[in-house]
């Protein structure tokens, strides 16, 4: 899909949008959940939601898809940290988009929900991301959520939380990129290299990231 047909399409289904992105907004501030320096959660959510507005074209197999890929970036959290169940976001989703398109929301949801686990290596283990590799759009949604996240480390008040984290996704960062891209042909599961050099712009110092491009692009 070209950047035009994407952003047609946005626009065509802005008031959805919309709805959707309240209605996230309004689940994550049912249970009181925050972001950063004490920032609503729906400041987290914006910021993914943002690279899909962004890079969605890169990925978006059709018409579709666009408003299941918005869904699963505005709801990929609830299960996690919203007390939702794969049911609750299922039913929620039916109430804007039609039974497929509320399915592929509901499998990127539950792929980005991280598993039980005491560190951090746990909750996010092969099985996590196998689960990502398999279901279609959720290498690139996930790609967009450590955007945002790193773009608010990185950019955002320079605090303990902010330092530790950015030295925590600097090294994850090949790790994290190979273990989310199946590398198939298959546009829905890409790991779109715009999107991986963004976030090597934001991270990484100027020699890594050309070491980043390099790797990458012999992948």
């Amino acid at each position: 899909m070209t950047r035009e047909e994407f952003k047609f399409y946005e626009e065509k289904y802005a008031p959805k949008i919309e709805a959707i992105r309240q209605s996230a907004h309004e689940l994550h501030q049912s249970v009181n959940q925050t972001y950063g320096d004490n920032l609503p959660y729906g400041f987290h959510l914006d910021m993914v939601a943002h690279g899909i507005s962004n890079f969605g074209y890169l990925v978006c197999r059709s018409e579709e898809d666009v408003l299941p890929l918005f869904f699963g970036g505005y709801y990929h959290d609830s299960i996690e940290d919203a007390r939702q169940s794969y049911n609750d976001v299922m039913r929620t989703g039916r109430g804007f988009l039609t039974e497929e398109q509320a399915f592929t929301a509901t499998e990127i949801v539950y792929a980005l929900t991280n598993d039980k686990g005491r560190t951090r290596a746990e909750r996010a283990g092969e099985k996590y991301y196998r689960g990502i590799r398999e279901t279609p759009y959720a290498p690139f949604v996930k790609l967009c959520d450590r955007l945002a996240n790193v773009t608010y480390s990185c950019t955002m008040s320079d605090n303990g939380i902010n330092s530790h984290m950015r030295e925590v996704y600097k090294g994850e960062m090949h790790h994290f990129l190979h273990s989310i891209d199946p590398h198939s042909a298959d546009t829905r599961f890409l790991v779109p290299n715009e999107v991986v050099y963004a976030l090597a712009e934001i991270l990484i110092d100027e020699v890594d990231r050309d070491e980043i491009r390099r790797q990458w692009g012999e992948y």
